[in-house]
């Protein structure tokens, strides 16, 4: 399955969450607050949403047996990273790295790559168009990211924008993206297996999530153990490993 650059190819859900395993998601909250100025969503003992001043949410999911990404090392992969436009990219290390991140190898004359105290990884981005720091994208560990990106197009209405020897992408810079970042060696999770954790995961909302599972798993997806019931969720696999869920009900 492949579309032209720009095809919007459809529409099953939208994102309610980019969703961030941790052991502590309370020092996990208390750094992104300060980092980006997030807020405070919803909060509970096992779960912490945070509202970013536009984009989907960002929810932090305990997971006690968390196994941190040691980036770049292929053998405990990030499986996902977030990437930040900021206008001053010292002064934003240095808040990074005062709130309690590590920065790491890598990087660039434009880009500095960072973990943030769980060990996920993140990059702060030289910007000339923001005054505060943005989140800006979502970027998915794939083995090859022009095979994966018309997924995720379907499944979430965004258009492939980008095609390229990197990898792909959906969305755009106006709004929020997805980047499908080609690795060498991929290794996808396991989950629920705490050896290969998944680090990350979309929430999709979907009206009909009966509708919606007939639609991903024709495209390839794959139906997992776990969810909920009336009200709740169902747990999945992308067509190379990634989890994601489909969210319904208040």
């Amino acid at each position: 399955m492949s579309y032209p650059l720009g095809r919007l190819a459809g529409m099953i859900g939208k994102i309610n969450s980019i969703v961030i395993d941790s052991a502590d998601i309370n020092r996990l909250a208390t750094f992104y607050q300060g980092l980006a100025g997030w807020t405070e969503h919803w909060t509970g003992e096992d779960w912490i949403t945070l509202a970013p001043p536009s984009g989907p949410h960002i929810a932090l999911q305990l997971a006690p047996d968390h196994v941190p990404p040691r980036w770049p090392d292929s053998k405990y992969p990030q499986q996902a990273h977030l990437d930040f436009l900021v206008p001053d990219r010292q002064a934003a290390v240095a808040r990074a790295l005062e709130l309690g991140a590590t920065k790491l190898e890598g990087g660039g004359e434009t880009f500095t790559v960072m973990a943030d105290p769980s060990g996920h990884p993140f990059c702060l981005c030289d910007s000339d168009n923001v005054e505060q720091i943005t989140l800006i994208d979502y970027g998915l560990d794939v083995p090859n990211g022009k095979a994966i990106a018309p997924f995720y197009s379907e499944l979430l209405g965004m258009p492939v924008t980008y095609q390229g020897d990197e990898g792909a992408a959906i969305g755009d810079q106006d709004t929020f993206m997805i980047m499908f970042q080609n690795v060498a060696e991929f290794h996808p999770p396991q989950w629920p297996d705490p050896a290969f954790p998944q680090q990350f995961h979309l929430d999709i909302g979907v009206a009909d999530v009966d509708e919606a599972e007939r639609k991903v798993l024709a495209m390839g997806a794959k139906l997992l153990q776990g969810g909920t019931g009336e009200r709740g969720f169902r747990v999945y696999t992308d067509p190379v490993g990634h989890t994601f869920c489909l969210c319904w009900g208040e």
